[in-house]
């Protein structure tokens, strides 16, 4: 038995006797701690004398000291169950937290553990143990393995004594204290009666832990909220002012700030004050309306003088504020800045036109892609040039002048057609810039009006190749019957030039001038039919990408020393 025959004849014991008296909840009215507690052994073998009335009272005024010290659910988890780990002398003290105390179903998880013995990481809320503390708010204790009730509240086989302490909050179930001993009939009335005024004062620190990780949640949600809500006036374009009920100013937006001059100051001001001399009489008489019944008005027009006395032409609409219940609270001004709209229409207009002239002049020789990049970069075109390292590329018809003699112009308009309408796919599909038609030639451009020099080169080199490819193909649909023994030369360099719109106002293109452009023209005069000529500073740049032929370096106008060229074969990679 947990207590001696004399002790128990001589105080008052009431017991709540659960499940056929397997479980007593014993509690002694007055008691010496001498005739109680006997002398226990904990689950190390070593013999302890258990606290008296005092030092009882001590422990517990220091343990609930130590629980004061803390805020946080973590911390009075800790202390919780080292203290009552340590003061009882239990071998094992483990914490279990509902994981949602609204919901008398929600398992319990381990929170804080102590001791060396391996335990479970959940428990269930219909266990035999849990289920009685949470439902009488009592402490059970158990003396024996052997007893055929409450074994769950044995967290390992080698224990034999527990205490489930419930931790109770005014309308939920925190979770539960467990305290397990190994020997038998190990836990006496001091222990208990610590557990007892220990656990109440230590769950009501961790309800309201939790009540305050609610409220800063809460507040945190509030202030992001506040964030948002300025974070959207301030962005608004729109005027924004608002009072109280008594008229005076409590908020205005940065536009409102920055175009009517307002100041901290004027926070706390009549509206009347504010704006009195700046706007008519008639405004403020629809103010006041507004302030003093709550009615909405819309499309009230004026002009307001605004910073540095520049008059705003304004459109207001005035809304009430409605607080619980439909409680008048102020109203809200809203000022569109007509004389804003207007300036911000012109710009628009003035971009739209910028990007029809883009798309006019680039649509029929650019891929789309480009063109919509030059649509939002409309200052690259812009009247004059700018300096580009760029590779020019000229296609030229071989055998054309002799084919053209005596042939019926429609005719040979025809043919040229059907082969510009493939060569000017090609190029496109290669994001090249076809500069011009002469002729029976073409002049094409690589990096610009948008530039990336190395893969120019390299787009514009396999863009010749592949235009050689469809010429020499049996099943070409062009260059057929009469004209099926013509053939073109390619030649290309890569060189600064200077690229922009050449013209007036009036009317410009696009082009290119410098001296690369006339080397690349130089090359595809030497280029035979069915060949792709480079010079060096394009085989720099495509690196060893092409299968190529070195050739006789030639001599071209206005250069004192002969360039190397290279006939491009195939593509290697």
């Amino acid at each position: 038995m947990p207590f001696h025959e004399p002790a128990l004849r001589a105080v008052k014991t009431i017991k709540t006797i659960v499940a056929d008296g397997v479980a007593d909840r014993i509690q002694l009215d007055a008691v010496n701690a001498a005739q109680t507690d006997s002398i226990i052994r904990n689950g190390t073998g070593t013999s302890v004398q258990p606290h008296t009335a005092g030092e009882l009272t001590h422990e517990l005024v220091r343990a609930g000291a130590l629980l004061a010290r803390e805020n946080d659910a973590r911390s009075l988890a800790s202390v919780l169950v080292e203290q009552t780990v340590d003061i009882t002398r239990s071998d094992v003290g483990a914490l279990y937290l509902a994981a949602d105390p609204e919901k008398p179903t929600s398992s319990l998880k381990l929170a804080y553990r102590r001791g060396r013995f391996e335990l479970p990481r959940t428990i269930r809320p219909d266990a035999e143990s849990v289920s009685l503390v949470s439902e009488l708010r009592e402490t059970l204790v158990l003396h024996d393995r052997d007893r055929p009730h409450f074994k769950d509240a044995l967290l390992n086989d080698r224990m034999r004594s527990a205490i489930v302490a419930p931790l109770a909050a005014p309308r939920a179930l925190l979770g539960v204290l467990i305290l397990n001993a190994a020997p038998s009939e190990f836990y006496r009335y001091s222990q208990l009666r610590f557990v007892e005024s220990f656990v109440p004062l230590a769950a009501g620190m961790l309800h309201n832990s939790e009540l305050l990780d609610q409220l800063r949640e809460q507040l945190r949600k509030v202030e992001a909220l506040e964030r948002y809500q300025e974070s959207i006036f301030a962005s608004m374009t729109n005027l924004l002012v608002t009072t109280d009920r008594r008229g005076t100013v409590q908020y205005f937006n940065r536009a409102a700030a920055e175009r009517l001059d307002l100041q901290d100051e004027h926070i706390g001001k009549p509206l009347s004050e504010v704006f009195g001399s700046r706007v008519d009489s008639r405004v403020l008489n629809a103010l006041e309306q507004s302030g003093t019944t709550g009615d909405e008005q819309l499309g009230i027009e004026g002009i307001i003088s605004g910073r540095d006395g520049r008059e705003i032409d304004f459109s207001l609409n005035v809304s009430p504020l409605q607080g619980k219940r439909g409680r008048h609270e102020g109203i809200t001004l809203l000022l569109t800045d007509q004389t804003a709209e207007r300036e911000l229409k012109g710009q628009m207009k003035v971009v739209k036109e910028e990007r029809r002239l883009v798309k006019d002049m680039f649509a029929r020789y650019l891929s789309n892609d480009l063109v919509e990049n030059l649509i939002q970069q409309p200052n690259s075109v812009r009247l004059g040039g700018d300096k580009k390292l760029a590779t020019t590329f000229f296609a030229d018809i071989r055998g054309y002048t002799s084919f053209s003699e005596g042939k019926d112009p429609e005719h040979i308009i025809t043919v040229l057609n059907a082969y510009f309408q493939e060569a000017v796919e090609v190029i496109i599909n290669y994001r090249g810039f076809i500069d011009k038609f002469i002729g029976d030639a073409i002049m094409a451009i690589w990096g610009v009006p948008l530039q990336s020099e190395e893969q120019d080169a390299i787009n514009a080199v396999s863009c010749a190749l592949e235009i050689q490819d469809r010429i020499s193909s049996p099943k070409r649909a062009f260059f057929t019957g009469d004209a099926s023994n013509l053939r073109v030369g390619i030649g290309m360099h890569t060189g600064p030039l200077v690229a922009g719109n050449l013209g007036s106002t009036q009317r410009m293109d696009y082009s290119v001038i410098g001296d690369s452009v006339n080397v690349a023209a130089r090359l595809e005069s030497i280029a035979q039919g069915g060949q792709v000529i480079i010079t060096q500073d394009t085989r720099d740049m495509i690196g060893d990408r092409f299968k190529l032929q070195e050739l006789d370096a030639v001599q071209v106008k206005g250069k004192e020393d002969p360039i190397t060229i290279f006939r491009v074969i195939r593509m290697v990679r």
